[in-house]
């Protein structure tokens, strides 16, 4: 019983011991030391502010489209990448208002749906002020119930408004600010290119989805769907939100179908549109996400594996200035595996001093990385994983690559080792 006892409390003061004495040696050594652990520090600060990149970028990703439920569909036009139509104009696959007639008919796993025109990007002007590029979206009225957008300030479109096409527009509240218009515009006008709209609501400002492809001034009109067609020919997709997350499956199933019969597509030929939800485009960004990941760890990684010959160099070289010590602690009845775990330790410590100060580095670049403008990278940050990866790598690299010189060291010869001059 004592001797279970003792043992535990004789590894640690053993532990103690070697890291004191690694830490020792380190402070002796200091340019030496720091020279060597360059490798971990950048190895450790590249993958790490990589990670928190990727963190942030999918953070903001996963903020954006909160919007839209976990129910949602989108219904685009696609030209097919095999069949008689992949070659086709885009005036041959895009959608007409007819296509979707009776879809809620024909799609029982469907809640509703929203038929979405745009037209080409005009400017906008109140007075004397304008905004450039205005995108401009033709609406249904129930493109609220899809879409969790929510009128500020005044009302949304009613079925009246879309059948009769009424020049009415929401706008957003960055738009509002640009053009000057009154806290509260509900009733005042503004124009769309030529045409004149009164302005019935305002809706929150919200970035796009894909920030790269927006203009550097995004701002949002939205107009009754029938209205659009007055403006110009435009192009057509849809919205749709089935009854619940578990029939989501079924829904797109129901609407590739249902789509297939009123655009005529033979069996044999592929489909000319795409039917995705927020779902499998989260999913599909995950494994993106991953993938580079992991090809930007890997390809960072090899600083590691060259921080990991240095500390092996580095070990070597305190192998052979220590040759003397070695052989008089051997003579005094040092046994093997404490010469070993010596020197491991010391490869251990010094690896993740290494990795402390690459992720003190990883923070500050992290930090840069968010205060870059109009990167849209304000949320990167380092995951707790990642730090535990970080340091768990670095751990095994010290191990690995101090396994050798420690070995070394303690299969001396202890008179030989005395004799070394």
């Amino acid at each position: 019983m004592k001797a279970v006892i003792l043992a535990p409390a004789a590894f640690v003061r053993l532990l103690y011991q070697s890291v004191y004495l690694a830490l020792g040696q380190i402070w002796i050594n200091k340019t030496r030391s720091i020279l060597t652990t360059i490798g971990i520090v950048i190895g450790v600060a590249s993958v790490t502010a990589v990670i928190a990149a990727l963190t942030g970028l999918k953070a903001k990703v996963l903020s954006q489209v909160e919007t839209f439920g976990t129910n949602t569909i989108f219904i685009l036009p696609k030209q097919p990448e095999t069949g008689s139509l992949r070659h086709a104009s885009w005036w041959t696959i895009r959608f007409l208002p007819e296509h979707f007639d009776g879809l809620l008919e024909h799609c029982p796993s469907v809640a509703c749906f929203s038929r979405i025109a745009w037209v080409q990007p005009r400017p906008a002007r109140h007075g004397e002020r304008s905004a450039e590029t205005v995108l401009i979206l033709g609406i249904e009225p129930t493109y609220h119930q899809i879409e969790s957008r929510p009128v500020v300030l005044g009302r949304t479109f009613s079925v009246v408004d879309d059948v009769q096409a009424r020049y009415v527009c929401l706008i957003d509240t960055k738009l509002r600010n640009k053009l000057r218009l009154d806290r509260d515009p509900i009733g005042q006008s503004i124009l769309l290119g030529h045409n004149r709209f009164h302005i019935v609501g305002v809706v929150e400002w919200r970035p796009p989805l894909d920030p790269a492809q927006a203009p550097e001034e995004y701002y949002q009109v939205f107009i009754p769907f029938r209205t659009a067609f007055k403006l110009a020919e435009p192009g057509i997709a849809a919205l749709a939100a089935s009854k619940s997350a578990e029939v989501l499956e079924e829904a797109e199933a129901e609407i590739s179908f249902f789509l297939r019969q009123t655009r005529n597509i033979r069996p044999t030929e592929p489909d000319t549109f795409q039917v995705a939800s927020i779902k499998s485009a989260l999913e599909t960004f995950n494994k993106i996400a991953l993938i580079v990941t992991l090809v930007a760890g890997g390809i960072v990684g090899i600083s590691l594996l060259v921080g990991g010959v240095g500390i092996m160099n580095i070990m070597l070289v305190s192998v052979s200035e220590r040759t003397r010590e070695i052989g008089l602690r051997k003579a005094v009845g040092a046994r093997k595996s404490a010469i070993l775990t010596q020197f491991l330790i010391e490869s251990l410590v010094l690896c993740f001093i290494g990795g402390l100060v690459g992720i003190g580095v990883g923070q500050l670049l992290t930090i840069g990385i968010a205060n870059i403008p109009k990167v849209e990278l304000d949320r990167a940050y380092i995951p707790l994983w990642a730090i535990g990866v970080s340091l768990c790598f670095v751990g095994s690299i010290g191990i690995f690559f101090g396994m050798f010189p420690a070995i070394k060291a303690a299969r001396l010869d202890p008179i030989e080792a005395l004799r070394h001059e």
